[in-house]
């Protein structure tokens, strides 16, 4: 297998991990640091892209033939469905969604990432302080 070949099946691999999780798991508020850790780890993975490919490497793989305009496609509906399951839930946790709907728009998963491991933050910030706020009885 060639290294694409080995970072692809890997990706599937990955995924298929996550899909079990997600539907296997009871959380109600995601992992902040899994989040950004995968923002980064993207966002590293990208730019060795670009020093090795350059950015018209992106044009060129999503305009060359339908399948590219297809996976261009899909990628643009899947982080705009993204963007807007989460964007009710970051206006409620105070974050700044034109801004950060202008960084995901530009960077797609990288920022989608980033704005998630931000607002998993914030909620189980929220979460934590109102744990501590509730008074506690005291057993007679």
């Amino acid at each position: 297998m060639t290294p694409t070949e080995i970072l692809t099946v890997a990706g599937l691999g990955a995924g298929l991990a996550a899909f079990i999780t997600i539907l296997v798991g009871k959380r109600t508020i995601g992992s902040a640091l899994l989040a950004a850790m995968l923002s980064a780890g993207f966002a590293a993975f990208t730019a060795v892209q670009i020093w090795q490919d350059g950015v018209v490497m992106f044009w060129i793989n999503h305009s060359t033939n339908l399948t590219g305009v297809q996976v261009w496609w899909d990628l643009v509906i899947t982080v705009m469905i993204g963007l807007f399951l989460i964007a009710p839930r970051a206006r409620a946790a105070g974050m700044n969604v034109p801004l950060w709907g202008l960084f995901v728009a530009t960077t797609a998963s990288i920022g989608l990432l980033a704005m998630c491991a931000r607002l998993f933050w914030l909620e189980q910030a929220k979460e934590t302080s109102d744990e501590a706020s509730v008074p506690q009885t005291a057993d007679a």
